[in-house]
């Protein structure tokens, strides 16, 4: 099976940030603190005001162009809204959430979309014979589109359903949907847990909102860096010169790459989440522990909690979700993780990603026990699920078929070729640490266990998290993955 091919997660190119404020961390150290500082000594009237303009600075050091489109779908929404909640005529009413829906998903669709779309049609076309021409567009992809397109998307429908009311301050709203800490890779917020925070402008965050915000910044750090950019170059290495590797230099690279994944992207949303508590404001929390998950239903209860939630409640649900029937339900389950598979790139290799996880939700619905798995029960529960996710990260990784067909065939096939003892080792240990913080995290039941220490054992996971910073933070900037979606 052929299709477009992607450029490789995390590879540079020319329109990269690595030297801009959204890919550097010393410009990201910079531009908190000012703009902390310029919130909380300014009036209460104006907070909003400059937390927005921060915001819109912060998109725009990126392209300030794309600024174009963020305020397109922040006017779009905030009248759509206004009106539909203005309106008694259902026939009015669907007519602007119809606008709503064809200006979010036409900006979302021309921008990410139309290339890949176009290509395959060609594609298509020449398999049967034809030659098509068609027309080349290089289109630059804006950063964090797919994120601030649904939450804003989600707030029309939202306002038309009756579950929220329409935000009547444009500056509120607009905050909502560029607020920086969130905007370029989630969590995808909703209007009624964002919103009321919003509006009120005399909030500060308290002592304790403040010691957490700081301990999740430092953690989302060390994930990043130490985890994630270590993890990096042994999954490079492996998609790089895929013929040459062995089944169990490809399998190590299987697990590092879902240890990347995994501290690149909770590691982002933690740093935001502790970016937001330090200006009073609590995110969702997008993370619960995904690797310890007993079933790949629970993994997707745990990882990227926002888009899951977001896919059932827009699209599993409306579709029919369980209530037409066994056959109808797995139908459903399939479609959404399709569709969740094509939200994250413009590939047929994240396609067939989605398709995969839909079909193993639909074959777990179905051989499912209403036992609770206890002991050693869970535990292999636990393996199994991380396994198959792991080898499912194979398409979501693989630039295209061709690399995904031939990295599964020789890591099952256990293909004879290189190896390297030291990336074992440094997974192993990297595997070891993400499974502590985890086992931390549900053991204490917070997201920031080391707040329940006491104070000289915060210091010594403080001092130990801010020294292998130092060592393992170099001068190659590694762009979160997440951004590109």
């Amino acid at each position: 099976m052929t299709g477009p091919s992607r450029p490789h997660l995390g590879a540079a190119d020319s329109r990269t940030l690595s030297n801009r404020m959204l890919f550097n961390t010393f410009a990201y150290a910079a531009f908190l603190p000012t703009t902390l500082a310029a919130v909380w000594l300014s009036p209460a009237k104006w907070r909003n005001i400059i937390l927005l303009g921060a915001s819109y600075v912060f998109y725009g050091a990126w392209d300030v162009r794309f600024l174009g489109l963020l305020l397109l779908s922040t006017i779009t929404d905030f009248v759509v809204a206004r009106r539909l909640e203005d309106s008694d005529d259902a026939k009015a009413r669907r007519g602007l959430l119809l606008v709503s829906l064809t200006v979010n998903l036409g900006i979302l669709g021309f921008f990410k979309y139309f290339g890949f779309f176009v290509e395959s049609a060609a594609t298509l076309l020449d398999t049967i014979g034809l030659a098509p021409n068609p027309p080349l567009l290089s289109i630059v992809l804006p950063v964090g589109i797919s994120f601030y397109t649904f939450q804003t998307m989600s707030y029309s429908i939202d306002v038309y359903r009756g579950i929220t009311t329409a935000e009547r301050d444009l500056v509120v709203f607009a905050l909502f949907v560029a607020f920086f800490p969130q905007l370029v890779a989630g969590p995808i917020e909703r209007a009624q847990r964002l919103l009321p925070q919003l509006r009120d402008r005399d909030r500060r965050p308290s002592g304790q909102l403040v010691e957490e915000g700081l301990y999740l910044i430092l953690m989302g750090l060390f994930k990043k860096v130490v985890i994630a950019d270590t993890m990096a170059p042994i999954v490079e290495a492996a998609y790089r010169d895929l013929p040459t590797q062995s089944g169990w230099a490809l399998l190590v690279a299987a697990y590092a790459f879902s240890l990347q994944i995994y501290g690149d992207f909770s590691g982002y949303t933690d740093i935001a989440r502790g970016s937001a508590a330090l200006l009073g404001i609590r995110l969702m929390v997008n993370f619960r522990q995904p690797y310890l998950a007993t079933s790949i239903t629970d993994f997707w209860r745990r990882w990227h909690i926002s888009l899951s939630a977001w896919l059932k409640d827009y699209l599993y649900i409306p579709l029919g979700g369980n209530r037409r029937g066994t056959t109808t339900t797995y139908r459903n389950l399939i479609i959404t993780m399709l569709l969740g598979g094509l939200w994250h790139g413009a590939a047929w290799t994240f396609v067939v990603w989605g398709g995969l996880h839909g079909t193993a939700l639909a074959v777990h619905r179905r051989t499912r026990s209403s036992r609770q798995s206890t002991g050693s029960r869970r535990v292999m529960a636990q393996l199994m699920t991380f396994h198959l996710v792991t080898f499912l990260w194979v398409f979501f990784r693989a630039p295209d078929f061709s690399a995904a067909w031939e990295y599964s065939t020789r890591l099952i096939t256990i293909a004879s070729g290189a190896f390297d003892a030291s990336a074992l080792m440094l997974v192993t240990v990297a595997g070891a640490v993400v499974y502590w913080l985890d086992r931390s995290q549900e053991r204490s039941g917070s997201q920031v266990p080391v707040v329940t220490l006491v104070a000289a054992q915060r210091g010594a996971v403080v001092g130990a998290a801010t020294t292998a910073l130092l060592v393992f933070g170099g001068d190659a900037v590694v762009p979160f993955i997440y951004f590109q979606f």
